[in-house]
């Protein structure tokens, strides 16, 4: 039997796959679901519940490595706004309008499945917000069966879905605020916000100025990942016309987007995607919660984004995106129904009832593997399937 592992080229293909993180992502998060109902249940719970630092090690991650994640998001946020695909407001009007409908109608599909009594209102939001490593990852997988324009469509849309995201946390999920603390974060950032007027471009400053605003915005009540964002829109992106490096920006992108991507997502994923389904029964899926959700992310991610869409493109607003017809803009509207790492996030910060957060990882997984289903049934060819709108 040969146990010769795999060439180390093998490897590195597979990491350097568009795919690559979100089948990893999918793969970690069905352990975690094994794992939580295996005979390591209680080991991975009581590590997940131990503490280290002040925190327990569920919060370092949800707290600390996802700023990470959301300084990611915050770098790739400016970069397209300024110079990428979202730079003119030609190309922000289809995923700018898709976005909103992607994020007003599952809001409303969720909180109209919790306004009866016992509904948990609080938690609409959870439904609005894309995966786009997974919905990249699934549409990956399909090859040249999808255009290249519905990949930027479906990245640009995912990018201003993350800032709604963003804002929603920031405005809805906010605790009780420390002035001491929030000023501090307020001196932190002016001082990041002069170092950008300079045209600082040591990293090292701003990613140590970047942890004193997280510790100061941990304190405050201000959700602490939002500290990645405040940084990434600090980082220069411009240099002058004799500068012969990279921008800082996309710099401090590159090397991160790896460490992000194989590591911080695939951590969250494994810790927060474990549900004990220990007297788990089909009716549980009829909770508001879980209900609002799931059907939140599969119904109304897909409906509110096409139709967002099909009224922009037949206003003369914006433009159906080059070689893509009605099925497949379709289909990758579908694929915004997967919202599993932020959809997970902000159900955490919704629900403290660890039988509530059950209720949201269920809805989540459902929801997803739904859409991500459909989505690439749809964007699968089938001659004389095309559907137009008139």
């Amino acid at each position: 039997m040969n146990s010769t592992p795999p060439p180390m080229g093998m490897i590195r293909a597979f990491f350097s796959m568009e795919s690559a993180s979100g089948l990893i992502l999918m793969a970690v998060a069905a352990m975690a679901l094994v794992v939580a109902n295996s005979a390591f249940a209680p080991s991975y719970f009581g590590i997940l519940n131990s503490y280290a630092g002040g925190l327990s090690i569920l919060h370092w991650i949800n707290d600390g490595l996802m700023a990470v994640f959301f300084l990611l998001v915050g770098l790739e946020i400016k970069r397209e706004l300024l110079e990428g695909e979202l730079s003119t407001w030609q190309r922000r009007a289809l995923p700018g309008f898709a976005a909103l409908g992607g994020m007003i109608v599952p809001g409303a599909v969720y909180y109209a499945c919790n306004l009866a009594e016992g509904g948990q209102a609080r938690g609409w939001a959870i439904p609005t917000a894309t995966d786009i490593a997974f919905a990249l990852g699934v549409l990956a997988l399909l090859g040249s069966r999808a255009p290249v324009s519905l990949k930027i469509f479906l990245t640009a849309l995912a990018i201003i879905d993350d800032l709604g995201a963003v804002l929603i946390i920031a405005i809805f999920y906010t605790n009780e605020i420390d002035l001491r603390f929030l000023g501090g974060a307020a001196a932190t950032l002016g001082v990041l916000g002069l170092l950008n007027y300079r045209n600082v471009t040591w990293l090292s400053i701003y990613c140590a100025l970047g942890i004193v605003l997280w510790a100061c915005l941990l304190k405050s009540g201000v959700h602490a990942t939002l500290a990645g964002v405040l940084l990434a829109l600090t980082i220069p992106l411009r240099l002058s016309a004799q500068a012969t490096i990279q921008p800082p920006l996309k710099r401090l992108e590159h090397s991160i987007h790896p460490f992000v991507g194989f590591l911080v997502i695939p951590i969250f994923g494994f810790a927060n995607a474990g549900v004990s389904l220990t007297g788990f029964s089909l009716p549980a899926l009829g909770e508001p919660v879980s209900l609002g959700v799931a059907l939140g992310l599969f119904a109304g991610k897909q409906v509110g984004v096409f139709l967002a869409s099909a009224i922009a493109i037949k206003a003369g607003i914006a433009r159906l995106p080059d070689g893509a017809n009605w099925r497949q803009l379709y289909g990758v509207c579908a694929l915004c129904g997967i919202g599993f790492t932020m959809s997970l996030f902000i159900g955490l910060l919704a629900f403290d009832a660890p039988d509530i957060q059950n209720q949201v990882k269920l809805g989540v997984m459902i929801g997803s593997a739904a859409s991500a289903i459909l989505g690439a049934a749809l964007l699968i060819p089938k001659r004389g399937t095309d559907f137009k709108l008139r």
